[in-house]
């Protein structure tokens, strides 16, 4: 599927959430790091998934794949690789931050890439702190790919936290599956707290030398304790993906009356707080243990800070497209090293519809309420699952069928997002665009 028509519809019926590629990778990473084998339960499939997948193959870990899980028997040996390797994240950012400082372990040299967007992702951080900790690093001018060599040895280290939570993530796994010993990482300016705590979430799960943190400033690694036997049999299940999930909820808003299942209502995703946003948007929905039950409703305008859960912006602009009056959410300043510059990218594209929306700096302004399309419009995805995703959705309500380019994008987080609308009522086909 490159690109669609989609013909709006309302939706009705009930439908299960993707599972969470924030959660899944994290998991990759610490079932490789472990020291026995792990059942990895309702694996996510989405690009990212797989990229992760074919790097923890690429350093040993064998996997044997069923449809309903993975098992996984890790590559204790890390450390004490010597072969030169290579290994390919794809487009994901997570993965290359993540796994970075956890190749940097290893002896041998390590050449990391990537493809698309991802290699106009910033790494320089990478060039500033690998060296620190006795890595030798090469890049493309802070840009990929890279080259490391380790092995790393885990110091006290200060670092900047506020271009993204993820290189933190990486490092945090790094030192665990070196056990440092009386070492703290340093942090200033974290941004994307949750997604820390989900690292530490899942690092518990699988009884992984753990980091006292203090305000998010600093964690420090005590002296391990940790008896290490390759009995240990890890069981993780992958719970719902908010990100994608968030998608489905704002279309019920808008136009539908469905239930999302197999979501985790006390997850420790960041993007969970779409619950607050459909709450302040006064929208219609019920809370249960495992799902949300959503129904269109009439919207009114609010107001959100969306620093630590950028990911949400794209679905918000689209609740907000709809909801009368003047949208305020602030974070902007996450959105420029994404898949795309997203708060430019939202500005053309919702233009298309009407939508106004003006940013001030650390600021973005909607003007929502009454949103129309012309006949024929074509929206482009700009190569972004999430602006893919948000276009769509946003154009449920609208009476005239659209045009979305390069709409295969959502495989890299949700591949089955529009089987998904599909199966709750919308008319969608392929077509060919010059």
């Amino acid at each position: 599927m490159s690109s669609i028509e989609l013909y709006p519809n309302k939706l009705k019926g009930k439908i299960v959430a993707p599972r969470s590629k924030s959660v899944m990778q994290r998991a990759l990473a610490c079932a490789m790091l472990h020291h026995g084998p792990t059942e990895i339960i309702y694996p996510g499939k989405s690009e990212d998934d797989l990229a992760a997948l074919e790097i923890i193959k690429a350093l040993g870990a064998q996997v044997t794949e069923d449809v309903r899980k993975y098992i996984i028997t890790g590559a204790p040996t890390l450390l004490n690789q010597t072969e030169t390797i290579s290994i390919h994240a794809g487009e994901s950012g997570l993965s290359m931050r993540m796994f970075t400082p956890i190749v940097a372990l290893r002896n041998g040299i390590t050449q990391l890439m990537g493809k698309g967007s991802l290699l106009k992702r910033p790494m320089v951080f990478f060039n500033e702190v690998l060296p620190q900790l006795g890595v030798h690093m090469e890049s493309n001018n802070g840009f990929l790919p890279l080259e490391v060599k380790g092995s790393l040895i885990p110091k006290n280290i200060e670092i900047d936290g506020s271009l993204s939570s993820q290189f933190l993530t990486g490092l945090l796994l790094a030192y665990s599956a070196a056990e440092a010993s009386n070492v703290t990482i340093y942090v200033k300016d974290l941004q994307s707290k949750p997604y820390i705590d989900l690292t530490l979430e899942v690092m518990q799960a699988f009884n992984m030398h753990m980091p006292i943190v203090d305000n998010y400033q600093k964690f420090y690694f005590p002296k391990s304790s940790l008896e290490r036997t390759v009995e240990s049999r890890i069981k993780f299940q992958v719970e719902g993906d908010w990100s994608g999930a968030s998608f489905l909820l704002v279309a019920g808003a808008l136009y539908g009356d469905i239930i999302v299942e197999g979501m985790n209502t006390h997850s420790k995703q960041a993007d969970r707080a779409i619950m607050k946003a459909l709450q302040l948007a006064s929208v219609s929905f019920q809370e249960y243990a495992n799902e949300i039950s959503v129904q269109s409703s009439s919207l009114q305008a609010f107001e959100m800070d969306a620093t630590e859960c950028p990911d949400l912006f794209p679905p918000l602009v689209a609740l907000a497209a709809h909801a009368k009056g003047v949208s305020r959410f602030t974070g902007v300043h996450r959105l420029k090293h994404k898949e795309s510059d997203r708060g430019l990218t939202l500005q053309q594209e919702f233009q298309k519809m009407g939508i106004r929306i003006e940013i001030n700096g650390d600021e973005m302004l909607v003007y929502g309420g009454n949103p129309f399309i012309e006949k024929g419009v074509v929206f482009s995805s700009h190569h972004d699952h999430r602006i893919a995703m948000a276009v769509a959705v946003a154009a449920l309500p609208l009476e005239q069928p659209i045009f979305i380019q390069d709409a295969s994008a959502v495989g890299k987080s949700y591949p089955h997002f529009f089987e998904d609308l599909q199966q709750l009522g919308v008319s969608i086909k392929q077509v060919i665009l010059s």
